[in-house]
């Protein structure tokens, strides 16, 4: 089959167009749609023979029901009787939009299209030209999402390129989903009304017009055994890439110290973006910012897509809370991860302490592990790795050369020489360290079962270990105090002192980067003990109220 393809950006300067996407409905042909939501794969939902072919076409299981797309709520009363008033309220407030009402069909609607139920779906989408097609061609449209069947749905005319060149008659271009996941799913016929599925209208939405609401069991879990869907994507497998998905819930500093902690060499990413920089070496689709709903929304699909064009193995995935869109977004990653999911730890606190030569950050991680708290050195940890962990070593050895003596330790004189005047080299040696230290400090964290932790580093901000803190913390203190506290642990001069003090960031730059800000200047250790002990109880009390 030849697919012919439409680019349609003005329904109104383009009628030929439409008249032309129209006609292949009204003959009984296959044509890909967009909506806000994703792009549907439509046919006349009254003609039976074109709705057998839209399963055919998508090697959809018979008894998934399909959605009718109407252009506005006046054709409700054409294809469902008994209509409640309820339904009239929803259309007038989130139509066109992405709702979809489940009502009693009337007797024209033919039971292939409601996969043998006795309800429909209805939508209007909130797409002109979808809509302008849809009145043009004069009837409703079936039209469930434009992938083949169990992969991810698509959001662009090239996604439904992928899946149905050659096997449809047309697909309207009509630009990339703003959505990003289906439409909402409301159950209108039974009392409360029943969210079937969630989708682009949050259901805190649904809610302030209907009040209560219930959730179907088959939002959170999978569909037992024998039983029927009520609505597309209950039932089966949906929205999966060829790479079996684990995902990942909780707090996202949370899900990501188990992301980073779990995942293979080789395994692929989806995580929110402050987080992407902690999974360099691994190939990752970013989702969006953890508080950006609607991004998430709209890259959730792509992200699922993508991985099938890449050998990982594996799939992990960080998942939004359930509040608004997240909640959707939610509900595709676990449905394409077959509801394999793993639930973070949220009730770990994780302290990052930072801070110049000097300032005084033994003072404070004393009093955190006087507290209990597992305190991880990470320049103690990095040395550590140097003889032990064979993916670090394999990487300084391919930038640097042989930089390992022949008792297997780092020969650091040699390695000195190359980075140190080198700013370029430096950078590299950084990079190495910061892509291999996080993981292995994950792994720590989740192996100990610590429920306070500190991570004591330097280069805390830089190496990206910050984001991975509940808590960031810069221990400062007066240039004079430092100077003084080296001269004396060192038994070095005062020139040499200032020299290495004022070498390393100031403290203004430690105190900008992070959240809290411990001021070490007390006269004797006594009373910097007691402050420290002081500020540990501050935190960890704060912690607990957040």
């Amino acid at each position: 089959m030849n697919t012919r393809y439409f680019t349609i950006t003005d329904p109104a300067r383009e009628s030929a167009a439409v008249g032309q996407a129209a006609e292949i409905l009204r003959r009984g042909g296959l044509l890909a749609i967009p909506t806000e939501t994703v792009y549907g794969l439509g046919a006349d939902g009254l003609n039976e023979d074109a709705v057998r072919h839209i399963f055919e076409a998508k090697g959809r299981p018979q008894d998934n029901p399909l959605i009718l797309h109407i252009p506005d709520a006046g054709w409700l009363a054409r294809y469902c009787k008994n209509v409640p008033e309820t339904a009239y309220r929803l259309a007038e407030r989130f139509w066109p939009g992405p709702l979809t009402m489940i009502l009693s069909k009337a007797d024209c609607v033919p039971l292939v299209t409601t996969g043998g139920l006795d309800t429909v779906g209805m939508r209007c989408p909130d797409h002109a030209v979808t809509r302008a097609i849809i009145a043009a061609a004069g009837v409703p449209v079936a039209a469930p999402s434009a992938n083949t069947s169990g992969r991810p749905s698509c959001t662009s005319a090239a996604h439904v390129r992928e899946d149905m060149d050659g096997r449809i008659d047309g697909v309207v271009d009509g630009g990339a989903c703003r959505v990003g996941v289906e439409s909402t799913i409301i159950d209108l016929t039974c009392t409360p009304p029943r969210l079937l599925r969630p989708g682009g209208l949050p259901l805190e939405d649904l809610r302030e017009v209907l009040g209560e609401v219930a959730v179907d069991k088959a939002v959170t879990q999978p569909m037992a055994a024998g039983e029927k869907p009520r609505a597309p994507g209950m039932k089966y497998r949906h929205y999966a890439p060829k790479a079996p998905v684990t995902v990942v819930t909780g707090a996202p500093r949370a899900s990501a110290r188990r992301l980073l902690a779990s995942l293979g060499e080789r395994d692929g990413v989806i995580c929110f973006d402050e987080f992407a920089p902690l999974f360099a070496g691994q190939i990752v689709h970013r989702l969006g910012a953890s508080g950006d709903k609607l991004a998430q929304s709209q890259r959730v699909f792509d992200a699922l897509r993508t991985f099938d064009e890449t050998q990982v193995p594996a799939i992990w995935a960080q998942c939004p809370d359930s509040a608004g869109l997240g909640f959707a977004v939610g509900n595709r990653l676990k449905k394409a991860a077959g509801f394999h999911t793993e639930s973070a730890d949220e009730g770990v606190l994780v302290l990052g302490i930072t801070g110049g030569t000097g300032a005084g950050k033994t003072t404070l991680l004393r009093a955190l592990e006087r507290h209990g708290a597992l305190v991880l050195d990470c320049d103690a940890v990095y040395h550590e790795m140097l003889r032990s962990d064979a993916p670090l070593r394999a990487d300084l050895t391919a930038a640097f050369g042989e930089v390992f003596a022949p008792d297997g330790g780092l020969d650091r004189q040699k390695l000195g020489k190359i980075v140190f005047g080198d700013d370029a080299a430096l950078a590299r040696l950084d990079g190495i360290i910061f892509r291999h230290l996080p993981r292995a400090l994950a792994r720590r964290m989740e192996a100990s079962g610590a429920r306070l932790i500190a991570l004591d580093a330097i280069k805390l901000i830089e190496s990206g270990l910050g984001t991975l803190c509940d808590v960031t913390v810069a221990v400062t203190a007066p240039e004079e105090v430092r100077v003084r506290r080296i001269m004396a642990r060192d038994g070095i001069s005062e020139d040499y002192a200032r020299a290495r003090v004022r070498a390393q960031r100031s403290e203004e730059d430690f105190r900008a980067d992070c959240g809290a800000v411990f001021e070490n200047n007390y006269p004797t250790p006594a009373q910097a003990a007691l402050a420290a002990e002081e500020f540990v109880d501050t935190i960890i009390k704060k912690s607990k109220e957040d």
